[in-house]
């Protein structure tokens, strides 16, 4: 289990407790989290569980793949923080994790 924040554009943020073993993205869909749509469900076939991870976590996580740049290619935005939240699965490392969501979701 581990605590991951997400913060909406607006500011307001939602910490809860994530299964480890789950991705970010399905954290944030069992939870009703706004701002994540994950249209594919996790395929990495879309962009839309666009997430920014705050810099001092962005090296604590695995890199990104080829995939996964490409289909960032695509998100509302992109910045050298971006990753797609159904990439990033949740383990004790990244307890406390914090990612900053888009303005919209494309």
């Amino acid at each position: 289990m581990a605590k991951i924040t997400y913060i909406e554009h607006t500011g307001k943020s939602h910490t809860i407790d994530v299964k480890s073993g789950l991705s970010v993205m399905e954290g944030a869909v069992q939870n009703n989290i706004p701002g994540i749509d994950a249209d594919c469900g996790g395929g990495m076939a879309c962009a839309t569980c666009h997430v920014y991870v705050k810099e001092e976590w962005f090296n604590k996580i695995p890199p990104k793949n080829e995939g996964e740049d490409d289909m960032l290619d695509q998100a509302y935005k992109p910045q050298k923080n971006s990753r797609l939240s159904c990439q990033i699965e949740v383990s004790d490392n990244i307890d406390g994790l914090e990612v900053n969501l888009p303005e919209k979701q494309i």
